[in-house]
C-alpha cells in the first residue's frame, strides 16, 4: 500500500484529536510520577502543528513531518518536545522528496525514530518509558511488512500491541526521566510517555481508513 500527503495530515489530525481528547488523563498519568504536564504539553504541540500545517501547506509526507516535527520542537517543554520532535523530524528524513511512502519506507521511518527516541533518552524496555511500546511494536511491523504483509493487515495487531505494552508499564520501576526519582513509588502507575506513544500508533492506523 502507497501512503500520499493526505495520509499523514490525517494521521496527524487523529493524533491531535486523541491527544486532546485525552489531555487531562495524560495529565493525571505524569502527575504521578513527572512533572503533571505531558497532556497539557502534548495538547499544545499537536495544535501548534496543525496550525503550521494550515499556514504552510506542505506537499510531501516528508514535508508533513518535518513540519509538525519543528512545531512540538519550539512549541512543547518537557521531554516530550524534543522526543516526539525527534520522531517526525527522524521520519522526513527517512521519507525524503517521495511524493508517496510503501509499508517498507515507513516501517524504515518508525525503526529511524526509535533510534532517534533511544539515543535522546538512553532508554531501553523496562525502564518505564515510551520505548515499552515503541520497541516491540516497531520490530513486530518491520518483521510483518518484511514477511509481506501490509499495514491495513496488521493495524489491529498493532494496536493491540500497543495497548498491551502501554498497561505493561504499570508494575514496572521507572529507570529513566523524573519518573526515577521517586523509586520504588513509580510502580503502579502507567507511563504517560507510553500512553501518547499509544495513541500515536492508533492514530496511524486509524489513518488508513480514511476516519
Amino acid at each position: 500500500m502507497m501512503y500520499d500527503a493526505n495520509y499523514f495530515r490525517r494521521f496527524i489530525e487523529i493524533f491531535a484529536k486523541y491527544l486532546e481528547e485525552n489531555k487531562e488523563y495524560l495529565t493525571r498519568l505524569d502527575a504521578a510520577i513527572g512533572d503533571g504536564d505531558h497532556g497539557i504539553n502534548m495538547d499544545r504541540g499537536a495544535k501548534a502543528a496543525l496550525d503550521r500545517l494550515s499556514s504552510t501547506n506542505p506537499k510531501t509526507p516528508g514535508e508533513i513531518m518535518r513540519t509538525v516535527g519543528m512545531a512540538l520542537l519550539s512549541s512543547v517543554g518537557g521531554a516530550a518536545g524534543p522526543l516526539y520532535g525527534t520522531i517526525f523530524m527522524r521520519m522526513s528524513l527517512a521519507f525524503g522528496n517521495r511524493d508517496k511512502i510503501d509499508d517498507k519506507n515507513l516501517a524504515t521511518a518508525l525503526e529511524q525514530a526509535l533510534l532517534g527516541i533511544k539515543g535522546l533518552g538512553k532508554a531501553e524496555v523496562g525502564d518505564k518509558t515510551m520505548v515499552d511500546v515503541w520497541e516491540p511494536v516497531v520490530n513486530f511491523l518491520k518483521e510483518n511488512i518484511e514477511n509481506g504483509r501490509t499495514l491495513p493487515e496488521i493495524c489491529e495487531e498493532v494496536v493491540a500491541l500497543a495497548e498491551e505494552r502501554m498497561k505493561a508499564t504499570i508494575p514496572l520501576q521507572a529507570r529513566k526521566g523524573r519518573a526515577s526519582y521517586l523509586g520504588e513509588r513509580s510502580i503502579g502507575h502507567q507511563d504517560p510517555g507510553a500512553t501518547s506513544s499509544y495513541y500515536f500508533f492508533r492514530s496511524l492506523c486509524e489513518a488508513i481508513g480514511g476516519r
